[in-house]
């Protein structure tokens, strides 16, 4: 048995004669750098997302980055972000010049804890930044209710959260700008690095634009610094292809995720809990274990591939040593760093694979 964490190339293989002929037209058409294919796809993900505007970027980091500094959030600055995330989310904060004050999670959805934020406002903070992990809405009303009554912008991090719903609504404008990451990976992936942003604020939307593109709106003319980050016109195309099987694959994954939290209901793992109001799209599956390390050992011995998302939090990085942060001090996020191992999931996973692996795991658990 051979079962990989993720079989990337199955989306192509799957789409192969729509995706060659979408390359093929940007190469035939000799348009590289934005151009008709970009603004096609921005417009087809704002409407997909029920959102005012998208803007296509280089990455989902620069999506993160770009938004922050459309909002003039920067030195000085403080902005609350998850404990538990993959650190993109705090980099990006770095990167603009504020500082990231990490909340820990809820620990039964590993989404950052609306209750524990407002103890972290202080009167340097400019923004939350909630990220939708794994696919899974975070509680946004709490959270905007919060930056509404202190003044703050919600830039949220839908990097894992291609078509998720919180209480019925797409994820995609609730809070003042959303990011957004098509690393080949993710739920709806390019063929390289490639980002976006989605916002009903035409005015924001349009600060990004502008940044993308050196800080220019019209050519050798350039009102701000801005930065080379601009959605590749072959990565546009190939996703707008893949943007119309996203539904579709959207539900295999729940199939999946439904067989796994029967099967393995019974044993001593920790399963995903999803809250009344959250329509995940399960980018990941994510499990919990005191023995994660044995179990991740028999799964690799089958041949079943795995993966820990993530196995050292932001705060116990050596990037973020300066901080002077200790491994106490944020326990939540250090014990799901220990405890979390990542199954499986894909709209190709077959069913049979997907039991094979349910049936490992009750045996070990």
């Amino acid at each position: 048995m051979k079962i990989p964490f993720l079989d990337i190339g199955a989306t192509y293989r799957e789409l192969k004669p729509e995706i060659d002929e979408a390359v093929a037209r940007v190469l035939s058409s000799g348009w590289y750098i934005l151009g008709p294919e970009v603004e096609a796809f921005e417009a087809e993900w704002a409407e997909y997302c029920d959102a005012g505007h998208a803007v296509g970027l280089a990455n989902g980091m620069d999506a993160l980055i770009l938004a922050l500094r459309a909002l003039e959030i920067g030195p000085d600055h403080e902005v609350i972000v998850p404990s538990n995330t993959y650190i993109a989310t705090w980099l990006a904060v770095s990167e603009v010049g504020a500082t990231p004050v990490p909340v820990e999670p809820d620990p039964a959805t590993h989404n950052i804890d609306p209750t524990r934020i407002e103890k972290a406002i202080t009167p340097r903070t400019r923004a939350i930044l909630p990220v939708h992990l794994y696919g899974q809405p975070a509680d946004l009303d709490p959270i905007l209710d919060i930056a509404h009554r202190h003044d703050l912008r919600v830039v949220e991090d839908a990097a894992q959260a291609h078509g998720a719903r919180y209480k019925g609504k797409r994820i995609g404008v609730h809070g003042d700008i959303v990011c957004w990451s098509f690393y080949p990976g993710k739920n709806l992936g390019a063929f390289g690095d490639a980002g976006a942003v989605t916002t009903n604020d035409a005015a924001l939307a349009e600060k990004v634009a502008v940044l993308r593109n050196y800080g220019s709106r019209r050519k050798y003319v350039n009102e701000v610094q801005g930065v080379n980050s601009r959605l590749d016109p072959i990565h546009a195309a190939v996703l707008r292809v893949k943007l119309a099987s996203l539904d579709r694959w959207t539900d295999r994954r729940r199939k999946v995720a439904k067989i796994y939290s029967k099967a393995l209901k019974s044993t001593n793992l920790i399963l995903p809990h999803v809250p009344d109001w959250a329509d995940p799209v399960w980018h990941l599956y994510v499990v919990r274990s005191q023995i994660r390390e044995q179990l991740e050992s028999r799964l690799t011995s089958e041949g079943v591939g795995t993966l820990i998302h993530y196995p050292i939090p932001p705060h116990m990085q050596d990037a973020y040593s300066y901080m002077g942060l200790a491994p106490e001090s944020l326990p939540l996020a250090q014990r799901l760093a220990s405890e979390v191992i990542s199954l499986p999931i894909s709209p190709h996973l077959a069913e049979k694979d997907v039991n094979a692996i349910a049936d490992i795991l009750s045996d070990r658990t």
